[in-house]
């Protein structure tokens, strides 16, 4: 199902879905609190590691004008990208951001508030506006050195928050659903229940509308991670977050848009030649 312009998209009790998810948010504060509690209260910075690609659930939804030339994107965690040969960014100084386009995956069997779609548009316009600022200007119209960004949320998937508290209750649960994501083809420390979200990227010229790079990618949420390279804290912080993102609905697709965001301006600064976001 695909969001309309004003986000009309069926709501199926909305209001209903809304009231038990913050039901069951609340209670699983105790267990929140006893990670808290247990040493990881200091942990608040951003990790990358909460949601993992998944090049098999990259979606073709006809947005991107060639899927047959994406190919791993160095630095993408299994981003599919391709830019022209002979594309100069540092030619480009200005971004446009597109209206985010939305599309729902076809099976959810509930429904979906639209007011949660804007919401999710909207911090994804923002994260993007956040990290390209320091190093673009950000505009409002195509023209001479501006690079317009065309974006497709695709398939989007909440969390299904009842089945996350439900197998955190059950004794040894997380036992089974730490391994429970390579079992059924997904990354590991992932479980069916966990919300995804895809998305389908264009850049460009602002000038003459031409094709200059196009990237597609999945991101699944991930419970049970930790980031191995960042030693003991930083494994703790991806795990804290990862864990605590499965009480809410759409807290992975956020996940997701941080870490598109920072990809996006990160590539930008290295093909432009100036100095990467910290």
């Amino acid at each position: 199902m695909t969001a309309t312009d004003d986000f009309g998209v069926r709501n199926g009790g909305a209001s209903t879905m809304r009231s038990r998810n913050t039901r069951l948010v609340a209670g699983s504060l105790g267990i929140a609190a006893a990670l808290l509690l247990g040493g990881c209260a200091e942990l608040t910075g951003s990790s990358t590691t909460v949601t993992a690609s998944d090049p098999a659930r990259i979606t073709r939804t006809g947005f991107l004008s060639d899927y047959g030339r994406l190919t791993r994107s160095p630095g993408g965690d299994g981003a599919l990208c391709w830019r022209k040969p002979d594309l100069d960014l540092k030619r480009y100084d200005k971004v446009l951001i597109n209206r985010i386009l939305v599309t729902i995956k076809a099976d959810q069997q509930e429904g979906v508030d639209p007011t949660d779609l804007k919401a999710l548009v909207d911090y994804f316009h923002g994260a993007l506006v956040k990290q390209l600022k320091p190093q673009m200007q950000i505009v409002n119209a195509p023209g001479p050195g501006v690079i317009v960004l065309r974006i497709a949320l695709t398939d989007l998937v909440p969390t299904q928050v009842s089945r996350s508290l439900a197998g955190t209750a059950i004794p040894y649960g997380f036992v089974a659903e730490a391994g429970s994501g390579v079992a059924t083809g997904r990354p590991a420390g992932s479980t069916p229940y966990l919300g995804e979200t895809g998305i389908e990227m264009q850049f460009l010229d602002g000038a003459s509308g031409v094709v200059l790079a196009e990237c597609a990618d999945t991101q699944i949420g991930r419970k049970y991670a930790a980031d191995v390279d960042a030693g003991a804290a930083g494994a703790a912080d991806t795990w804290v977050k990862g864990y605590m993102s499965s009480f809410q609905s759409w807290s992975y697709a956020r996940d997701a848009f941080d870490k598109w965001a920072r990809q996006v301006a990160t590539r930008f600064a290295v093909l432009r030649g100036v100095e990467p976001p910290r």
